[in-house]
């Protein structure tokens, strides 16, 4: 399985999943439909499926289009973002498997951003190599996702999902928003050298204009924030112990950034 990030939008990205034997295709995500048909067309790929995380527009913006394209794709999404997707036709709970290209992905479901938010994991094959998440809006490079439908509670719960998978996992966020939160991240865990050598190299690549996405996770459980809420340099920044506490705290300081 081969993976390419697509720019769509402002500073959405797309991911298209393909399976050069069978020269297949999925899309996660598409926020719209021109990005994902142009290298579709350029590779000579048959699209099959649209994984989606969650029902917002710069997510499944491109679904109708391409479903005129490939009439006989199927489209996956939350069951709980049952009427919400354009499409959808499979409705997936919590640890249900999608299989593409000879790997199984786990539905994870992560609610938080939105109420019927999942995520698609894709444990590695082999000893060593690394597993590939794709997490919509639910966890960033360097931050998480706003709270539209959900509790922080919920967020945090989901979070802790998403940390606990192996931290040579492979972090396919939605949006190119990591530089701008590891500044909110140094107001508030400005003390950690892991941080501050990350938002080097994270200014010095958006510099060149280059991607930051993929991340790594064990770099976000030493660097994010938001998957930090045990540590003391964050409960000290919200004056609370209390570990839910903490999370919401973080995230009302984070949207007055």
């Amino acid at each position: 399985m081969q993976i390419l990030r697509l720019e769509a939008l402002l500073d959405n990205y797309i991911f298209l999943l393909y399976d050069r034997q069978k020269n297949i295709a999925v899309v996660v995500d598409p926020a719209e439909a021109e990005p994902v048909l142009k290298k579709l067309y350029e590779l000579g790929l048959k699209l099959v499926a649209i994984f989606n995380t969650h029902h917002h527009w710069d997510h499944v913006g491109g679904n109708k289009e391409l479903i005129r394209k490939f009439p006989e794709v199927k489209v996956y999404g939350g069951a709980e973002d049952r009427g919400r997707i354009p499409g959808q036709q499979v409705f997936l709970q919590e640890g249900a498997r999608v299989e593409f290209a000879q790997r199984v992905a786990e539905t994870i479901f992560v609610p938080g951003h939105t109420r019927a938010h999942i995520a698609y994991y894709f444990p590695p094959q082999n000893l060593g190599e690394a597993g590939e998440l794709f997490c919509g809006d639910t966890l960033f490079a360097g931050g998480c996702g706003r709270l539209f439908e959900g509790t922080p509670k919920q967020m945090m719960e989901s979070l802790d999902k998403l940390r606990r998978l192996p931290e040579n996992t492979r972090v396919w966020c939605a949006h190119e928003y990591t530089l701008k939160n590891l500044q909110f991240a140094l107001t508030v865990d400005g003390e950690n050298p892991d941080l501050q050598q990350r938002y080097r190299e994270v200014k010095a690549l958006r510099s060149r204009q280059e991607a930051t996405v993929p991340s790594l996770l064990g770099i976000e459980k030493r660097t994010n924030p938001f998957l930090r809420w045990e540590q003391p340099a964050l409960q000290l920044a919200t004056n609370t112990k209390d570990p839910v506490q903490t999370f919401a705290r973080l995230r009302e300081m984070k949207d007055r950034f």
